[in-house]
């Protein structure tokens, strides 16, 4: 039996609001809310919700402007959401089933759909069926994004690697990669690193002191990347911290996790959203509530970790370490 995950399901005790919701939605209203396991796209959950609020709207004959105005909020926003480039709140599609004066069957379809939507989950193995590659769709999520916030606890995060640390990145991923896959997922993670040198956005990094010492290749493999790292972190738009091991914890981060940030030019945006990536798949989370949480995780982590030139310092004196142990 399958269930909608509506929170971030990692743990055991973490699949409890999952349980409850499944059962609570019954069969019949999940299968027509979209419960279609690893099929869906990225983003299917929220078009679908889209097209279901919009046509709600259309049945009863309510323009956009009175919908806003009926339910407080701006004109724009409607136009967003019915366009699935906006997520609604729960509260916010209550209202909205109100004014159109949804049945009882179409207000319960739209909670469905709204917690479904708010947590999407997409399988690697899904994802690689119809392409080489998933990189294209990362690209795209890094394009819409002003800020985007990476932290890594294990390995150096995909847009700091070089080319022979992706290409070894991917050699043992789980991912069943064909020769030419592979190779065309490291020339793709490469071109999204062009977007480091665009001035306009910002890009933020912590990586854990355990995820500079990984090592999937040889000692001058990773003094290659550590110069990369440092070579990256002068751009002004980049911002890259270490949490080194002798800094007293602030808290314990199960994952890494990037958050997406600031479409509006603004980095407290509604559209901030976080993937976590997992072994499996990878989580989108929208959930206003949940995105808090990353963040607080976030902050903590700054709290102990180094930046700039005390980076940078930190960074050097590993590199000379890596190559004492080469000797």
């Amino acid at each position: 039996m399958r269930i909608i995950l509506n929170r971030l399901c990692l743990v055991d005790r973490g699949c409890i609001g999952a349980v409850r919701f499944g059962w609570a939605a019954g069969r019949g209203v999940r299968a027509m809310a979209g419960a279609t396991g690893d099929r869906d796209e990225p983003g299917a959950r929220r078009q679908r919700l889209a097209a279901e609020l919009r046509r709600a709207r259309e049945l009863a004959g309510i323009s956009g402007r009175d919908l806003a105005q009926r339910i407080g909020i701006s004109q724009s926003k409607v136009s967003r959401i019915e366009a699935a480039g906006a997520i609604p709140s729960l509260p916010e599609v209550t209202a909205w089933a109100e004014a159109v004066r949804a049945s009882a069957k179409t207000r319960e379809l739209l909670t469905v759909m709204t917690e479904a939507a708010f947590t999407e989950v997409h399988t690697h193995r899904a994802a690689m069926r119809s392409r080489a590659h998933v990189q294209d769709e990362v690209q795209e999520l890094e394009a819409r994004a002003r800020v985007v916030r990476t932290f890594q606890p294990s390995v150096v995060p995909g847009l700091l690697q070089t080319a022979e640390y992706a290409r070894r990145v991917f050699a043992f991923a789980e991912l069943s990669y064909t020769e030419g896959g592979r190779t065309a997922a490291v020339a793709a993670r490469l071109q999204r690193q062009t977007v480091l040198y665009e001035e306009d956005r910002r890009f933020d990094f912590l990586i854990s002191e355990a995820a500079l010492w990984w090592r999937p290749g040889p000692v001058k493999l990773l003094l290659a990347q550590l110069d990369r790292i440092a070579s990256l972190s002068t751009l002004d738009n980049v911002s890259i911290g270490f949490v080194p091991y002798d800094r007293q914890a602030a808290v314990c981060p199960l994952h890494g996790f990037v958050i997406y940030g600031g479409h509006d030019g603004q980095e407290g945006d509604l559209d901030t959203f976080v993937t976590v990536e997992m072994v499996h798949a990878y989580l989108t989370v929208n959930d206003p509530h949940d995105v808090r949480l990353y963040q607080k995780q976030w902050s903590r982590l700054c709290q102990t970790a180094i930046f700039g030139e005390e980076a940078r310092e930190f960074l050097a004196a590993l590199g000379a370490d890596l190559r004492t142990t080469a000797e």
